[in-house]
């Protein structure tokens, strides 16, 4: 978790995701960077509606105060409940697919998430070392250098020595 500071930053800490309605239907997401638009729908950076438990979507009023988010995903405004944060589980059977970037379709059901815990002011950052994955990389890649050289140099010894036979 990376700690931000915005007031639209949310993260959940363990299993669920957030639910997000696009163009090509409903889709689950861990990115938790989420905007107000100027009309007061929650939404993803790319413009995609975020939906409330009941998979509504989200409005936050452009004249909201103080908005907070409570661990259980409730959204309030000034301590009134707004709306309270989809947090959904693809039920067992269900399996994920990737959609460009950090949006999953769901190939079965989902149920709403018992006990989420979401933070406000957070965001979920990748599990995935970029430095530590490129020195992988290079480490495989010379390792497939070595092996090919030795091919090489494999070929040119049987080479060799089949010339010696048909020398004789």
């Amino acid at each position: 978790m990376t700690q931000t500071g915005g007031t639209f930053d949310f993260a959940i800490e363990g299993d669920g995701f957030f639910q997000v309605e696009t163009e090509a239907g409903l889709r689950l997401s861990r990115s938790g960077a989420f905007f107000a638009t100027a009309g007061g729908e929650l939404v993803t950076a790319d413009g995609n509606r975020v939906l409330d438990s009941g998979g509504a979507p989200i409005f936050v009023p452009a004249d909201a105060g103080k908005i907070a988010l409570a661990s259980d995903g409730t959204l309030s405004v000034d301590g009134n409940p707004l709306a309270q944060l989809g947090i959904f589980m693809p039920t067992e059977g269900s399996t994920l697919i990737r959609e460009q970037g950090v949006m999953f379709i769901v190939d079965g059901e989902i149920e709403p998430l018992n006990d989420p815990t979401v933070l406000q002011g957070f965001l979920e950052s990748s599990n995935v070392d970029p430095v530590s994955q490129i020195a992988r990389m290079i480490q495989v890649q010379r390792a497939y250098e070595m092996g090919q050289n030795f091919m090489e140099k494999e070929e040119e010894r049987m080479r060799s020595v089949m010339s010696l036979i048909t020398r004789s």
